[in-house]
């Protein structure tokens, strides 16, 4: 009665965290700095992120998720402890139930990692939720109806599509290709073309500010700073949309293909309902400009990007909550 309800969008970029009565509470990049010498925590958030790529050796600063799971399991809970100690006060003298999700396609043993790892960081109870069940939740798709809704929840590590009726997922598809994918394009790309080495958040600005899927009207360039390949010294190159729409399209494909995938098994009945409402999109990535084009030109279905896409999970992992009886089929619990 008295213990806190807590929802975590554990993202392989970003974390978001939602408390009960109090909505959306914390969005921090999902970043750890871990001192070698004594493997203690450093920094967590937007503190560490800084740190990316400019650490002395003692000290290690890595993102623990790795594909939307868990791929450093003492570091992930570490940083849970801290968000929840962060929302919730150190002196939480009742435990907060908490609830995460995982990926639709991850394995019984990573849900086990997310379950004990978010019980061992001060959770009375721990609960997991699918990730594309949360993001339709949360994109105020009506999802206890009896007809199909598509989801393709696209983040920092990995790209959903799901299709959901009658409160469950009915088929989905993962593609560990996202948003982080997409930045990899790109450094490659740039080293490739102009002989230039760049960072994760070089890379990341670049696709911010000059990304698009489908070549722009009018063509926008950008100057990039970086270390040349061959020379080993510092250097500016001038990069423009049309290569960066290049770079990125092999990664586009194929979460275009896991898309496909899903469509293709889905029962007749829920496909007309599909072609009917569209695709929504959410998650980061599908911020990308005209992404959503692109989605409809390839698949042939009108697809659009939902009401704040990166809020989308963390919002419907909060309704989930709020509305435990409603989704309890779709809930596990520890």
């Amino acid at each position: 009665m008295f213990s806190k309800k807590i929802g975590i969008d554990l993202g392989t970029a970003n974390s978001l965290v939602w408390v009960e009565g109090e909505g959306i509470v914390l969005n921090e990049p999902t970043v750890v700095a871990v001192s070698e010498d004594d493997n203690r925590v450093v920094a967590v958030g937007n503190e560490a992120r800084k740190m990316l790529g400019r650490t002395p050796g003692n000290i290690r600063a890595s993102r623990p998720m790795r594909d939307g799971v868990i791929a450093d399991y003492l570091v992930t809970e570490a940083m849970l402890r801290y968000f929840i100690q962060k929302v919730g006060g150190r002196a939480l003298f009742f435990k907060p139930e908490v609830m995460i999700c995982v990926p639709a396609g991850c394995t019984q043993v990573e849900r086990r990692a997310a379950l004990s790892a978010t019980a061992s960081a001060g959770a009375r109870s721990a609960l997991l939720i699918d990730e594309p069940l949360a993001a339709a939740i949360g994109a105020k798709i009506p999802v206890a109806t009896a007809s199909g809704n598509m989801i393709i929840d696209m983040g920092g590590g990995a790209s959903e599509a799901a299709v959901i009726s009658l409160g469950g997922v009915v088929g989905h598809k993962s593609v560990r290709v996202a948003g982080t994918k997409i930045d990899e394009a790109i450094a490659a790309y740039i080293r490739k073309k102009h002989n230039l080495i760049i960072g994760e958040q070089t890379s990341e600005r670049v696709k911010l500010k000059i990304g698009s899927a489908i070549p722009l009207a009018k063509e926008e360039k950008l100057e990039v700073k970086g270390r040349d390949s061959i020379l080993g010294l510092p250097k500016i190159v001038e990069v423009n949309s049309a290569e960066v729409t290049e770079a990125i399209r092999p990664v586009l494909n194929q979460i275009i293909g896991g898309v496909k995938a899903v469509l293709e098994e889905t029962p007749p009945e829920l496909a007309s309902d599909i072609i009917d409402k569209g695709i929504v999109m959410s998650g980061g990535t599908a911020l990308l400009r005209n992404f959503d084009k692109l989605m409809t030109a390839e698949i042939g279905v009108p697809a659009h990007v939902a009401e704040d896409p990166m809020l989308c999970v963390v919002k419907g992992i909060g309704a989930a909550l709020e509305n435990i009886d409603l989704y309890k089929r779709s809930i596990i619990r520890l």
